[in-house]
């Protein structure tokens, strides 16, 4: 019976050295190790330069390499790289090419960072209009606090029996519970995404978000992949470590290598897995056909990354239209309620006259 193009996700509360830092550190070890510098040295000083946080857990890393373990085993030994880093570190240290496999760890990540930044740049105004509306929201909770009817009591100006400092600590209570269950429904979200579930179903049908992630995820699996291929790593294990960084596009190795041995190539053994975009799997049959896998893989990943990063803006922009959108009508329904209150009160001292 034919295996499955499964494999595991990784855990989903995992805390890492930031990526930042870890491409920091790992282009500094590159340069002193190039230079010529013992490994121990180089290790301690980069321990010495990072936030005292980190250090406790990057000391388990100077212990191992201090027993003469390999630079790969010492990076576990922390806890804190990306089963990416580990595995091609493994490499470059049983190819003597640990040099080069650190630079190029160091440019991936970094390409990565730089991504992320231009999209939460993209972010802040959308984030910026919805703590502006909030504050609109709050100011008008209190604000009716003061407006009293004729019969004493309050006007509730949003209809929501939000009124005064009490209404104010209700509605921001309100706020934080749906902000922690949130977080917490991102998190399954983003496993149930991972894990090809319901979510990426229904992403599927959405506009801008799905596409945009897709890409995303794309974009990340042919960095890594493009990694590998570099350093000569065979179809499985590339599949492996590009999956590693890419949950959502994890494919077992062993149902690589078996449709290898049945004739396959890589991108038809990708094609038949039925998780891979169809631009991904063609560049990749252009690059086996060329002989040039990695440098199409580096090419599509940068092209993919810009595909998701303008996809994401779109709809960041269009988020904040909808926010401005919900705005003007929380205003009209203010409106249309007080007039409605005073229309009411008119009529009323018409009414006993």
């Amino acid at each position: 019976m034919e295996q499955r193009p499964d494999a595991g996700s990784g855990g989903l509360f995992r805390q890492p050295l930031p990526q930042k830092l870890q491409a920091d550190l790992l282009g500094r070890l590159a340069i002193t190790l190039n230079a010529g510098l013992d490994l121990r040295k180089a290790w301690a000083a980069e321990v010495g330069r990072m936030p005292s946080r980190w250090r406790p857990r990057l000391e388990l890393g100077s212990r191992a390499l201090a027993a003469g373990e390999m630079l790969a085993d010492a990076l576990a030994a922390t806890g804190l790289f990306s089963p990416l880093v580990l595995g091609m570190v493994a490499v470059g240290d049983r190819t003597g090419r640990d040099v080069d496999t650190l630079r190029e760890l160091n440019r991936v990540i970094e390409h990565g960072v730089r991504t992320r930044r231009q999209l939460r740049s993209s972010l802040a105004w959308p984030l910026f209009q919805l703590l502006l509306a909030l504050a609109v929201v709050s100011l008008l909770i209190v604000v009716a606090g003061t407006i009293r009817l004729e019969g004493g009591e309050p006007l509730d100006l949003l209809g929501l029996g939000l009124v005064g400092m009490p209404g104010l600590i209700r509605f921001w209570l309100i706020l934080a519970g749906l902000a922690a269950g949130g977080t917490i429904g991102f998190r399954l979200l983003l496993a149930s995404w991972r894990a090809h579930g319901l979510v990426r179903r229904l992403l599927d049908w959405l506009p801008l978000i799905g596409p945009a992630a897709r890409a995303g995820e794309a974009a990340a699996w042919s960095r890594a992949a493009s990694l590998a291929a570099g350093a000569g790593l065979d179809a499985g294990r590339l599949a492996e470590l590009a999956g590693s960084v890419a949950p959502g596009l994890a494919v077992e190795p062993r149902w690589i290598e078996g449709r290898l041995l049945a004739g396959d190539s890589l991108s038809e053994a990708l094609r038949a897995s039925g998780r891979f975009p169809a631009v991904l799997v063609e560049g990749i049959a252009v690059g086996e056909t060329a002989g040039t896998t990695a440098e199409v893989l580096a090419r599509l990943s940068d092209q993919l990354a810009d595909e998701a990063r303008r996809g994401f803006e779109a709809a960041a922009k269009a988020a904040g239209g909808a926010v401005w959108l919900a705005v003007a009508g929380l205003i009209v329904l203010v409106v249309f309620r007080v007039f409605s209150f005073y229309v009411g009160m008119i009529q009323d001292a018409a009414r006993g006259i």
